[in-house]
């Protein structure tokens, strides 16, 4: 038995049993439900993407209360009750509920995601609280009062008006959404979403625009909140503000965290672990206390530092872990059809690709690089050299649109390329490493490489979650496949990339650039923490690549390494160009090595370059 077969065997017993479960059991799993596809979107914005939320009760207050308004408001009745049967109110509030949660979520997005650090959750607490306010506040919704006479939903003819019969719809409707967000994880766009967490800058040289997916993953876990509101509100047939306080925002993020904020089953948990704890101690606490109040606050204060402090990516790892003792691997299925990917042409070689004109860098009064000119061009290997805080990494940022030159032009296949994205960069045909190494540790070797083609591919996320990018997808891993086979380390495709040496997490990291198929290459240090052997393997892959037409520009301490493949050498110290030309006639410049060995008398001198790692 593998997953997929448990996970079927789960929702076949959930069927068959529910009919002969207790009315009190089937309401307490409906609310299950509820609250699970809410944790499910907090699990895709936080434990996902990296973007904490405390104010997602607004936006199930925002589906019930779009749908109560619908249905049950005379100015609304007077508009359509004549065009449209009653029968269809519900699904008219699911969609103005939709629209409504779609166009505030983007807003609320647009601003509110612009903010990093605690200033992000302080920001939706306080929205959060707006809305509450906002909702009790307005007469035409109902006041604190709330609105009664929500009708329930009618399907075919057949009224779900009792928990029993909606409950097979919310648990329905959990599962597919489950399976959605599995299938967008699974999918180009889920590994962009996934490097939203800790590694935005290496996304955006990858070709991600981080921003934009911010705010559409922000949005769909608006909207998954939303739809769990439209629910509500028809069991409910009642609402009122209460439910959707700034309290149940923050146990929405609890049930997340407790399950594993990291992981969509998680949701499912830590919901159900919260509600049923709640429910027991509501009735419990007051009796050993001798006196009513929401002491279960401080039993979940509690258990979050328990959980925290035990199991800090919740419990759904440990549960996962336990159970993959006993269960088969799930086999990957072959795509039925295959898909080329796009390659654009290399540009011919000798042609400048890549040209930096007096770029400045300044940092108040600090000049970091001082009018640094230089060019790389197709079918050569140039390296840029100096001594630590000669200002190489700042260079090396500017020009691959990292950061932005306070003055001068960096050119990019012809373009200028002033002020524009890392991103843009990657589409002209950039693909570079990082001085640190950037992975994302815990997701697989051949993810990882598979993120640096992100770019040649086009699904987006609806066809993702309906895995009709299959023949896309399969295509990626085949490319991300073959460049790591092509680095040597095929045999680590399936393994965590944070279970590598620091040798290998650069080699990986070449392999990511490649699956991109870039024309311009930018190497940052690619030999550190390598051995020889492996060292000696980099050399041949960057000569053969240098062949296929590839411009390559690297930086490097280790000089042996440079000097013996470089084809033309710019050094750089203090921020200025001091030397440039072929390795020979670099390793003689008089500035180099007063540069390197605090200067020199004897010609003889010269050659001890090559050995020097600075």
């Amino acid at each position: 038995m593998n997953r997929r077969h448990l996970t079927l065997a789960f929702v076949v017993a959930l069927a068959a049993l529910w009919g002969l479960l207790p009315d009190f059991s089937v309401t307490v799993l409906s609310y299950i439900g509820l609250y699970a596809l809410v944790a499910a979107g907090l699990v895709m914005l936080t434990g996902v993407g990296g973007m904490t939320s405390f104010g997602q009760a607004a936006f199930v207050g925002a589906g019930a209360y779009a749908t109560a308004w619908v249905c049950t408001s005379p100015m609304v009745a007077a508009a359509i009750g004549t065009v449209v049967n009653p029968a269809l109110l519900p699904w008219i509030g699911l969609l103005f509920g939709i629209v409504v949660t779609f166009v505030v979520a983007w807003g609320l997005g647009a601003v509110t995601l612009r903010l990093s650090g605690h200033y992000l959750p302080l920001c939706t607490i306080a929205w959060g609280l707006s809305f509450y306010f906002l909702f009790g506040n307005l007469d035409f919704l109902g006041g604190h009062t709330g609105v009664a006479g929500v009708p329930p939903i009618v399907v075919a003819g057949m009224s779900l008006a009792s928990p029993r019969s909606l409950g097979l719809v919310i648990w329905g409707v959990l599962l597919l959404a489950l399976w959605a967000l599995h299938n967008l994880l699974d999918s180009r766009e889920g590994r962009a979403i996934r490097a939203l967490k800790g590694g935005r800058v290496m996304a955006e040289s990858m070709g991600v625009d981080t921003g934009r997916y911010r705010i559409k993953v922000f949005v769909l876990a608006a909207l998954l909140a939303a739809v769990s509101g439209w629910l509500y509100a028809h069991m409910q047939r009642f609402i009122n503000p209460t439910p959707f306080n700034l309290n149940i925002g923050i146990e929405y993020l609890f049930m997340a965290v407790v399950g594993g904020a990291g992981h969509l089953w998680g949701a499912v948990l830590g919901a159900a672990l919260i509600t049923l704890l709640k429910e027991q101690l509501q009735d419990i606490l007051p009796r050993l206390l001798g006196s009513s109040g929401n002491f279960e606050v401080i039993v979940f204060g509690l258990l979050m530092l328990v959980v925290l402090q035990r199991f800090a990516d919740g419990l759904w790892p440990t549960v996962a872990r336990l159970g993959g003792r006993f269960l088969k691997p799930v086999k990957a299925r072959a795509p039925r059809q295959t898909l080329t990917l796009p390659e654009a042409a290399l540009p011919p070689r000798g042609q400048i690709v890549l040209q930096a004109d007096a770029v400045t860098k300044r940092f108040g009064g600090l000049v970091a690089n001082d009018a640094v000119s230089m060019d790389v061009k197709a079918g050569e290997i140039h390296a840029l050299i100096g001594p630590n805080g000669a200002g190489k990494s700042t260079f090396f940022n500017m020009i691959s649109g990292v950061d932005d030159p306070s003055s001068g032009e960096v050119r990019l296949m012809g373009r200028p390329m002033t002020g524009q994205p890392s991103r843009a960069f990657a589409a002209l045909g950039l693909g570079r490493t990082f001085q640190h190494v950037r992975l994302l540790g815990q997701r697989r070797v051949i993810e990882n490489v598979a993120l640096g083609a992100h770019r040649r591919g086009r699904r987006g996320w609806i066809a993702s979650m309906l895995r009709l990018d299959r023949a896309e997808e399969a295509a990626l891993l085949a490319q991300a496949r073959r460049q790591l086979e092509r680095c040597g380390l095929g045999e680590f495709a399936e393994v965590p990339a944070g279970s590598l040496a620091l040798g290998q997490q650069r080699v990986i990291e070449i392999a990511r650039a490649l699956a991109g198929h870039p024309a311009v290459l930018l190497l940052d240090e690619p030999a550190a923490g390598l051995r020889h052997l492996e060292k000696r393997a980099l050399a041949t892959l960057l000569d053969q690549l240098r062949a296929e037409g590839l411009a390559i520009l690297v930086v490097e301490h280790d000089m042996e390494f440079v000097m013996n493949l470089a084809d033309r050498v710019t050094v750089l110290e203090f921020g200025s160009v001091i030397a440039r030309g072929t390795p020979l006639e670099v390793q003689a410049d008089p500035k180099v090595l007063d540069a390197y060995l605090g200067g020199v008398d004897e010609p003889a001198e010269a050659g001890r370059l090559v050995e020097q790692s600075a």
